[in-house]
């Protein structure tokens, strides 16, 4: 009997227990399920993120492989002819800038403190940061030099001594010789390039037509863009690439082809706007947040 009565008490307890348990499994199972749901989701928009990036990169890696030598070179090469004008004698100094530049960019260099006098740019020596090897032959053979001289040079000697522009002879096997040549033969490995003998009635030339012309017109249309499409009015807001290449490009004396192709309009107001990036002075551009220093120091070396 009262075992009887114990368990008509307990029953009502047991049974709101029971259907407890079985309600909060049941809301775990969900919350789980619901978790796995949206981290497959998650999951999904993440592998989607990530194809598109791999696709924009996919899209970009023959744009973005090229040096600034290379692609100064590549926008003063004549397509058919394969050759630059005969008549810029801006070019081999261009390239040598280039280089420190990319140097620069690349994080292997950078110029000496400014000290408490804060010297100028150009009075400044360049250094070496870091020796890893770059991956690219002449880029490793100007880093060499750089870490090696001692006492530095500042920007404006090396662009004299890797262009064998010096009268000490002790300094000429600082000279980077055939850059044209070897910058030409790395675009022919890239394909972009392809290698042609003519004759010249005196004598024959090794001349590098183009044969990939997509390559070479999103390098045109990214230089337009930056002044065009994509002009910001500030030069610390434009990517230090873009701003390095047309600044260079205008010291090697090939910024003119990127805008030939424009319509008047275009043109007039893509050289304005250059114009206002190289009236910029150096000296002060150098001094705002994340500038680079050394590229502002190569700028004031072709402007002094």
């Amino acid at each position: 009997m009262l075992d009887q009565e114990l368990a008509c008490c307990t029953a009502p307890y047991l049974t709101e227990r029971t259907s407890g348990l079985v309600q909060r499994r049941t809301e775990a199972i969900r919350s789980a399920a619901a978790a796995e749901k949206e981290k497959d989701s998650g999951g999904e928009e993440d592998e989607a993120r990530r194809g598109e990036e791999e696709e924009d990169d996919k899209g970009d890696s023959k744009e973005t492989r090229l040096t600034l030598m290379e692609e100064v070179l590549l926008l003063g090469l004549k397509d058919r002819e394969g050759y630059t004008s005969f008549w810029n004698d801006c070019i081999s100094s261009g390239l040598r800038g280039c280089m420190l530049v990319e140097l620069a960019l690349r994080g292997r260099v950078q110029l000496e403190a400014c000290g408490v006098r804060r010297k100028s740019l150009l009075a400044r020596k360049v250094i070496c940061k870091s020796d890893a090897p770059t991956g690219d032959v002449l880029l490793d053979e100007a880093l060499k030099h750089i870490k090696e001289t001692q006492p530095p040079e500042t920007v404006q000697s090396w662009i004299e001594l890797l262009s064998g522009e010096t009268w000490n002879p002790l300094k000429l096997h600082y000279q980077l010789r055939n850059v044209r040549e070897r910058l030409a033969k790395n675009l022919v490995e890239k394909g972009v390039l392809t290698t042609e003998k003519q004759n010249f009635l005196l004598f024959d030339m090794t001349t590098h037509p183009l044969t990939n012309s997509p390559i070479k017109q999103r390098l045109v249309k990214k230089v337009q863009d930056s002044v065009l499409e994509k002009w910001v009015n500030d030069p610390h807001r434009m990517d230090k690439r873009v701003l390095s290449l047309i600044l260079l490009a205008h010291s090697s004396d090939v910024l003119e082809n990127a805008f030939a192709p424009l319509q008047d309009e275009q043109y007039d107001l893509g050289m304005k706007r250059v114009h206002t990036l190289l009236e910029l002075e150096p000296e002060k551009e150098s001094t705002k947040p994340n500038a680079n220093e050394l590229m502002w120091a190569v700028v004031a070396a072709f402007t002094k």
